[in-house]
């Protein structure tokens, strides 16, 4: 089992974010909710266990997992024993075959050591009728900043012949549409395009911290739980993968075995 520790480049509760990526938090989870009432959930790679809470309400039975046990505590910390909290590596799920019936995999897929072999446990572990939730960050998004622990991020086609090949039958969204810009903006952009390429974005959360001030201005602490009132909800819209997504900031999959 791989032992590197995610919480360096975990958004925590405090930690200081734009407004807009509360709101993305938000929507993930508001998103997932639709899906979660009443059914067995698994939430891979859950973190300091943020939408744990807020999906606990609506589902009959919920476990959160993830890999790192710094980010493991501070979950269990928050949650109180409301809910079972397990490590696991996502290639092997500790769960048994057809016992979940919506896996949640929120802006991790990228970190994984082998993205079939997580999509093939999904298989495994997801009950027939199930719904596999996935969501990333676009990398076609013009201002697209990776993490630099990141092994690949996929795009809107690459993700669902990803889904494909592993059996599942995908449907996708985009989120948070990307505005025209003014110009000062699109300066803006030009120069946050620019240190991306130049690897120039800090890679630790506390010196991006001080990027964002620079660049974007006001800044909210980022919650320790998902609530109702935290954001408007924009639900995302379906999108074609058969053409780049690049007027979307953050892709939406859902994966459904045939």
């Amino acid at each position: 089992m791989t032992l590197f520790d995610y919480s360096p480049v975990t958004e925590k509760a405090g930690d200081w974010v734009t407004p807009e990526a509360v709101a993305m938090v938000y929507t993930r989870y508001r998103f997932a909710a639709d899906f979660c009432r009443g059914r067995r959930v698994l939430e891979v790679a859950c973190g300091p266990g943020v939408g744990l809470d807020y999906l606990r309400r609506s589902t009959d039975a919920l476990v959160g997992g993830d890999l790192t046990d710094r980010l493991l505590r501070q979950a269990r910390s928050q949650l109180q024993g409301t809910m079972p909290l397990v490590r696991l590596q996502a290639e092997a799920l500790p769960l048994s075959s057809a016992s979940r019936d919506v896996i949640v995999c929120y802006e991790a897929l990228y970190f994984f050591e082998d993205a079939g072999k997580f999509l093939a446990e999904c298989r495994r572990v997801l009950a027939p009728h199930g719904h596999l939730l996935l969501c990333s960050v676009n990398p076609e998004w013009p201002e697209f900043n990776p993490n630099p622990h990141g092994r690949r991020y996929y795009s809107a086609q690459e993700l669902s012949a990803l889904l494909r090949e592993s059996g599942f039958q995908p449907e996708l969204f985009g989120a948070f549409p990307v505005a025209p810009a003014s110009i000062s903006a699109a300066g803006l952009s030009w120069i946050k395009r620019l240190a991306v390429r130049w690897r120039l974005i800090p890679s630790s959360m506390a010196g991006k911290r001080v990027l964002k001030r620079l660049f974007l201005g006001k800044l909210v602490p980022f919650p320790a739980a998902v609530t109702e009132d935290m954001a408007v909800y924009a639900p995302p819209v379906s999108i074609s993968s058969e053409q780049p997504a690049i007027s979307h900031k953050i892709l939406f999959a859902v994966g459904r075995p045939p």
